[in-house]
């Protein structure tokens, strides 16, 4: 009679969707326990490096949902775990560090200047970065004018970046185009920067008529790379000399806008048009990225109420302003309505959208400052508007 045989045990294995679903569980569970900022020990420390190298694996393997997951899950439910992963998701993206052997440890990063140009006619794709001596010297400005070190090496790419270009570039997208600036850089044979010219997409003009005035918004971007132990990056940690430190690199971006502006002008049309330039402060990719849409938005909302105090021919001097926090759809906006003077007559309304977890009071001060530049002293909060615009909870402000 024969033996029967031994079953085989056959090893279930996951299918990708459910490894990439596990990391993302992972992800979101570290994060929360990270925030906390746990007592330092071996576990703790085991943690952070799983962190780190969940975020950095997901980034080398363009992994994105992994990273978008985690984050819609934290906003809802993870507070400050979900700025916590933003964060540290935004820096491994934007800044890189390279190790090696017998070399210095380099550090290369994204960056962005948000730019506001005012034109006659709207802004024209074809016309951009067609004068290579204008670009060539802001490009030398960025150093020389003290923005970064004399010692870094620093590129700018010559396009002129649209709002759409910036927000379609995901985490791992710029993680790739971080690593192809620093291949440039080192080896100037190396090949075409393919991830940072698949950056620049589509573009198509704005429907400005020829005599519209236009307001337009831009990012200059650029990568920058130095050593770790560069001075020029050092920051104090003395609060009043890091206070001054922060200071004098304002001062000297302020100074450089004042000077670079005509030749910015030409980079992005030809000398003949007439254009004026507003500048942003510089920063790292995504704090550039947000101050930017932040301000775009703001520039939106007070053109809606203007358009409306317009229609009903009203002065801004002779109304009064209610604002408060709300939601349009999943989303949360701060809600601006316009009064007349003295009674309840709805004139115009506008919404501007806010990032999760956004600073409320800096929000709320921001639309103040917005509102005061067009004439409006009379502000008020509430906490929210009725079905026809009347306020709920009104506060007066003091500005």
């Amino acid at each position: 009679m024969p033996k029967s045989k031994k079953p085989v045990v056959r090893k279930v294995v996951d299918s990708p969707e459910q490894k990439d679903e596990a990391s993302t569980r992972q992800l979101c569970a570290l994060a929360l326990y990270l925030c906390d900022d746990p007592r330092e020990n071996t576990t703790t420390e085991q943690n952070r490096d799983d962190f780190n190298r969940l975020i950095k694996k997901s980034l080398h393997q363009k992994k994105d949902d992994i990273l978008y997951d985690a984050l819609e899950r934290l906003r809802h439910d993870g507070g400050a775990a979900h700025f916590f992963l933003k964060s540290a998701i935004e820096e491994a993206a934007e800044v890189v560090v390279i190790r090696a052997p017998g070399r210095p440890a380099v550090e290369i990063n994204a960056f962005v200047i948000p730019l506001f140009l005012q034109s006659t006619g709207g802004l024209k794709n074809a016309e951009a970065f067609q004068d290579q001596e204008a670009f060539d010297a802001l490009t030398r400005s960025i150093q020389a004018s003290g923005l970064e070190s004399t010692a870094a090496t620093v590129v700018l790419v010559n396009h002129a970046y649209q709002l759409d270009d910036i927000d379609a570039i995901t985490f791992s997208h710029l993680h790739e185009m971080v690593r192809d600036a620093h291949a440039a850089m080192v080896d100037m044979r190396a090949g075409a920067a393919t991830a940072i010219e698949r950056s620049f997409g589509k573009q198509a003009d704005e429907p400005f008529g020829a005599d519209d005035v236009a307001v337009e918004l831009r990012f200059l971007l650029g990568f920058a790379m130095k050593t770790l132990d560069d001075p020029f990056y050092q920051v104090p940690t003395a609060d009043a000399a890091m206070q001054a430190y922060f200071a004098q690199r304002e001062d000297r971006f302020q100074k450089w806008a004042e000077q670079i502006g005509p030749v910015v002008c030409r980079c992005f049309a030809p000398a003949e048009r007439s254009l004026d330039v507003h500048f942003l402060y510089q920063d790292l990719f995504y704090g550039g990225k947000e101050r930017g849409i932040a301000e775009y938005f703001t520039l939106q909302m007070m053109s809606d109420l203007n358009a409306g105090l317009q229609q009903h021919q009203v002065a801004p001097a002779t109304c009064r302003a209610v604002i408060a926090l709300g939601e349009l759809g999943e989303e949360k906006v701060v809600r601006v309505v316009l009064y007349a003077k003295g009674d309840a007559t709805v004139l115009a309304s506008a919404e501007k959208p806010l990032p999760p977890l956004a600073d409320w009071p800096a929000e709320l001060q921001d639309v103040c400052d917005a509102l005061g530049m067009i004439g409006i002293d009379m502000i008020a909060s509430a906490t929210g508007f009725d079905e026809q615009d009347k306020p709920i909870g009104e506060a007066a402000l003091t500005l």
